[in-house]
């Protein structure tokens, strides 16, 4: 029998079934990091990924297998060329709207993660204490490696207890890169890129 909070670890998105007949734009381009594509709903930012476009795509319908995806209009270029200079120098962005889904524990995770200012980090135990789960370090690791908006989302922002990096869905030279980057624009007493609320 499931506890309350088991329950809830595991209750889905009602919005994550929603995809029948959605229209989902998508476009790609290469960054510092590697290629980028990025994909979004009416809503806002699904997908920010370090991925290929073909690579992207098929993450796309497995992910949206009821909705229509095509080629994103000049709204989602935009964003992309945003996105881009953030990933290569960390350039502010505008506010950029995010459609995230998940379960209920993921989402609070999610949003949680972009409330970690930019320049330091957070273990996975001290981000499950503060979401009041304290034993629920697994999941928060999970969780992070769940996220599929790179960067806005900072997951990379969360490390081990001992100071490693332990994962990154999208490789480990692309968080110690990021991460590096943040550091010495906070050494610097420049402000990075904040993430978005």
């Amino acid at each position: 029998r499931m506890t309350k909070s088991t329950r809830e670890l595991h209750m889905r998105s009602t919005r994550s079934h929603r995809d029948a007949g959605e229209r989902i734009g998508y476009a790609h381009a290469a960054c510092k990091l590697g290629p980028l594509f990025v994909a979004a709903t009416d809503r806002g930012l699904c997908a920010v990924e370090f991925l290929t476009a073909e690579e992207g795509q098929t993450q796309l319908l497995r992910r949206f297998p009821h909705a229509h995806i095509e080629a994103g209009d000049a709204q989602l270029r935009g964003w992309v060329k945003q996105l881009v200079a953030l990933m290569n120098n960390g350039a502010k962005p505008s506010k950029l709207p995010l459609d995230i889904r998940g379960t209920a524990f993921q989402t609070q995770v999610w949003k949680a993660l972009q409330r970690i200012a930019p320049g330091t980090t957070i273990s996975y135990g001290e981000l499950a204490a503060q979401l009041g789960r304290p034993q629920a370090v697994r999941a928060v690791a999970r969780a992070c490696g769940s996220n599929r908006v790179a960067v806005l989302v900072p997951c990379h922002r969360v490390i081990g207890r001992d100071g490693s990096l332990t994962g990154y869905h999208w490789g480990l030279e692309r968080k110690r890169a990021l991460l590096a980057r943040e550091a010495s624009a906070k050494s610097k007493g420049r402000q990075p890129a904040p993430a978005m609320r």
